[in-house]
């Protein structure tokens, strides 16, 4: 990709970390993927800044040495390419958005993603979309009547708290939970996805039973749980925030994470656990663990 220019100053917002934006001119939009057949990122980079995120892993190809959440491509001509794209590539299965979050706050000024999502729509392309912000509540009334596309949230941990410092500037997870009960009751198929668990955090009994029953309350048609794992750039970005909040645990998260034995004997530990509370919750039709 070229043709970077930047934007405005003014739209420059981050609590804890500046962003910098650039408008760009991509190559293509409806790119192969490992999770389905495609998936459409209309962004470069991710506003939310999330810890632990694994598309961190795009910062090897391009801004390289750059923090993760310290800039946002935006690919601007997203929409005309699609619109060639899906003339000339075979109908599969959509994922918005692999690595970005579609609707992160710049998605408010250029639109992109919903433009993308009418697009895949009217050319009669599943889609699973899954998000952290509740800007996702904008583009609802896309999906309601269509069958081939479900809706998801990820949902890490339901403490505040914790999702603000782990995920600082994604929405509030009461928020993102709120998001696929409206979504369920326009009749959109939901999902939810809980992880990546944070061990000893998020992963307690007391969190998973909590986090199960808000699955049960929105009503969501299936959930998926994760582990938090070793992926390129999260255990060097997580290092700091445990070194400087949870020094007690910097050293466990080193042990399962990179440690072969501890991290099955955990891993077995948590499916264990989770199996246990889904049967309690009668959820366990509906859970598929990821790891």
């Amino acid at each position: 990709m070229n043709d970077r220019r930047p934007i405005s100053p003014s739209m420059i917002s981050s609590p804890k970390m500046k962003t910098r934006f650039a408008e760009i001119q991509a190559k293509s939009i409806l790119n192969k993927s490992g999770i389905t057949d495609w998936t459409v990122n209309c962004y470069s980079g991710c506003e939310h800044g999330c810890l632990y995120c694994y598309a961190r892993f795009a910062t090897r190809f391009f801004h390289p040495r750059e923090r993760w959440g310290s800039f946002v491509d935006v690919k601007v001509n997203a929409p005309q390419l699609l619109e060639k794209e899906v003339k000339r590539k075979r109908i599969g299965r959509v994922f918005m958005s692999s690595v970005c979050d579609g609707w992160q706050p710049i998605e408010g000024k250029y639109g992109l993603t919903r433009q993308c999502l009418e697009i895949l729509l009217q050319h009669d392309f599943p889609i699973t979309i899954l998000t952290k912000s509740a800007l996702a509540r904008r583009d609802l009334d896309l999906l309601v009547g269509k069958n081939n596309v479900d809706f998801g949230v990820t949902i890490t941990t339901l403490d505040e708290s914790l999702s603000k410092l782990f995920e600082p500037k994604s929405s509030p997870p009461v928020e993102r939970l709120a998001l696929v009960k409206e979504a369920k009751k326009k009749g959109i198929t939901t999902y939810v996805l809980l992880g990546p668990l944070m061990p000893h955090l998020s992963d307690t009994e007391k969190s998973l039973g909590s986090l199960l029953n808000a699955v049960n309350e929105v009503g969501a048609d299936y959930f998926y749980v994760d582990r938090l794992n070793p992926r390129y750039g999260v255990w060097s970005s997580l290092r700091g925030l445990l070194q400087e909040r949870f020094s007690h645990l910097t050293e466990e998260y080193k042990r399962i994470l990179f440690r072969k034995a501890v991290r099955e004997k955990y891993s077995e530990g948590l499916q264990d656990k989770l199996r246990k509370l889904a049967k309690q919750a009668g959820l366990s039709d509906k859970m598929s663990l990821i790891f």
